[in-house]
């Protein structure tokens, strides 16, 4: 089930056919069409960084908000708008959460919010996709590809229709400015350059 947008061909023929022929349109992605909230108590954007070159240290961040635009007849207009709260960050330890709130990392007294907005979707297959987009940290703004998979449709027990979708993405935090570091006496740095990003969403439709 496709909704971001549908594969460039390589074959001249089957292009030539495509844009003479417009693929039949799926009803089941048509009645996907319209406005949706993401829903906060059911979406985390989670993190993954290496510490002291050895192990991994995993976050989230618990306040997420935001909407999607679907569009089920023009999968590649659709479109997605993020905003997430610094404060909500949550590793397990107060005491590296304050630090990650800090002057040090996220300066969250004076950039509050992380955001991502999109600017492109396409198709891998099957259920994958990657959307791109704008993604600002500490008032820098850089490209980012987020790899998802649409988990599907359902009503829920209260009535609201709901979509889910998994991402997973990579960046390097000294791009967005976030290059605090302690250097190891065994060699390396304290906390790595990369890292993974993890997407859970769930989203209730608003509108058509």
């Amino acid at each position: 089930m496709g909704l971001f947008g549908r594969k460039n061909e390589t074959d001249t023929a089957t292009a030539t056919a495509t844009a003479t022929t417009p693929a039949p349109v799926n009803p089941e992605l048509a009645a996907l069409t319209g406005e949706y909230a993401i829903d906060p108590s059911h979406t985390s954007l989670g993190f993954v960084a290496r510490h002291a070159m050895v192990t991994n240290v995993k976050g989230s961040f618990t306040d997420v908000a935001g909407t999607l635009h679907l569009d089920g007849t023009d999968p590649s207009a659709s479109t997605a708008s993020i905003d997430v709260q610094m404060a909500s960050i949550d590793t397990g330890s107060a005491d590296r959460d304050g630090h990650l709130k800090s002057a040090d990392f996220f300066k969250i007294d004076e950039f509050p919010e992380m955001t991502f907005r999109s600017t492109k979707a396409e198709a891998l297959g099957g259920d994958d996709y990657r959307i791109t987009g704008d993604l600002t940290i500490l008032g820098t703004t850089k490209p980012l590809s987020i790899d998802l998979e649409f988990n599907g449709s359902a009503t829920d027990p209260f009535g609201n229709e709901r979509v889910g979708f998994e991402g997973k993405a990579e960046i390097l935090r000294s791009e967005w400015g976030l290059t605090w570091n302690a250097a190891l006496e065994t060699g390396g740095v304290l906390v790595s350059d990369k890292i993974k990003l993890s997407f859970d969403i769930s989203a209730i439709r608003s509108g058509s």
